[in-house]
C-alpha cells in the first residue's frame, strides 16, 4: 500500500520522508493557508524535497478555469498531481487533462457512483473522504472499499485513495482490503509507529543492558 502524507508542513514531510514511510504528499487550500506561503512556491518547495507524487489543488469550479489552473500547476514540476473537485465541470476537465497526460486526483468523493464516474473520466486517483463520511453517520471504510471493489472489478487504472484518515485503524483496514493508496496527517503516521509494548520492551532492554555493564 502507498502511504501519502496529508500536510503542507515542510518539516513534517521531511521527517516522514527520512523515515522512509511515505510515497507521496497531498495538500489542500486549508493546509497551504496555514503555512503563509503562496500555493505555487509551496508546491515547488515540496517537489524539490520529495521526488514523488505531490497533489496540488485547483480553486476553480468551471471547466475552462480548472484547465487553466491545472496546466499552470503541472508546469511547476513533473511530480505534481492536480487535485480537481468531483463536480460536473471537474469531470469535464479531468477528461481533457487525462488526454494531455496530466495526472489528476479527483477529490471530495463520497460515493461509489462518484468514484466510478471519476474513473471513467480518466482520473489517476480518486480521494474518498472517510472521516467526513463517518461524521455524518456513514461508514467511510465501507464506502472506500466499495469504490475500490468496483474499480478493480472493471479493470480501471484509476486508484482509490483513502483520505480524511482519522486514526490508524482506518489505514489498517484499507490495507487489509487492498486499497492501493491512503493519505494521512503526520500525527496519524506517528501513531502507526507507536505501541506501548514496544516502549516497555525497549525500556527493559536498556535497563538490562546497563546491568550487564556493571
Amino acid at each position: 500500500m502507498k502511504i501519502f502524507i496529508d500536510t503542507a508542513n515542510i518539516e513534517e514531510i521531511k521527517q516522514a520522508h527520512d523515515q522512509g514511510i511515505i510515497d507521496g504528499v497531498t495538500t489542500n487550500p486549508s493546509l497551504v493557508a496555514q503555512t503563509g506561503k503562496s500555493h505555487k512556491d509551496l508546491i515547488r518547495d515540496i517537489c524539490r524535497l520529495i521526488k514523488k507524487p505531490v497533489s496540488a489543488e485547483v480553486l476553480a469550479v468551471t471547466e475552462e478555469e480548472i484547465l487553466e489552473e491545472a496546466r499552470i500547476l503541472a508546469k511547476i514540476h513533473p511530480s505534481v498531481v492536480v487535485k480537481v473537485p468531483l463536480i460536473s465541470e471537474g469531470l469535464k476537465a479531468v477528461k481533457k487533462l487525462s488526454e494531455e497526460r496530466i495526472p489528476t486526483n479527483v477529490t471530495l468523493c463520497f460515493s461509489p457512483n462518484q468514484a466510478l464516474l471519476a474513473a471513467k473520466a480518466g482520473a489517476t486517483y480518486v480521494s474518498v473522504f472517510m472521516g467526513r463520511l463517518d461524521d455524518v453517520g456513514h461508514s467511510g471504510i465501507d464506502v472506500t472499499l466499495q469504490c475500490h471493489h468496483i474499480l478493480t472489478q472493471y479493470g480501471f487504472k484509476t486508484q482509490i485513495l483513502g483520505a480524511s484518515v482519522r486514526h490508524p485503524y482506518h489505514i489498517q483496514t484499507l490495507a487489509e482490503g487492498g486499497v492501493p493508496v491512503c493519505t494521512a496527517p503526520y500525527k496519524v503516521l506517528t501513531q502507526l509507529i507507536k505501541h506501548p509494548l514496544t516502549d516497555t520492551g525497549l525500556e527493559k532492554f536498556l535497563a538490562d543492558a546497563k546491568k550487564s555493564d556493571i
